[in-house]
């Protein structure tokens, strides 16, 4: 049985970002989907990247849904809106 690349402690991860604000984990050396973008910056062990993404991604919101909430009620705040 083969251990996913996700479960190895030795393995080097990066953070992706999509359109959306969310974020993913992904192996370094896999190449980035179509739709996603490398973090400047975040690159390390699986414990490291994954406190950039809780510390960065609060808002588990997608994007279009904060904007079209935003839309509905403009004296809404919402957080990470940008």
């Amino acid at each position: 049985m083969s251990t996913s690349c996700f479960d190895r402690d030795d393995e080097t991860f990066i953070a992706l970002v999509n359109q959306e604000d969310q974020y993913s984990l992904w192996p370094h050396w896999k190449a980035v989907p179509a739709g996603w973008t490398a973090v400047d910056g975040v690159k390390g062990d699986k414990k490291t990247v994954l406190a950039h993404i809780e510390s960065a991604w609060t808002d588990m919101r997608p994007r279009s849904l904060r904007d079209w909430m935003a839309a509905q009620d403009p004296q809404a705040r919402t957080p990470n809106a940008g």
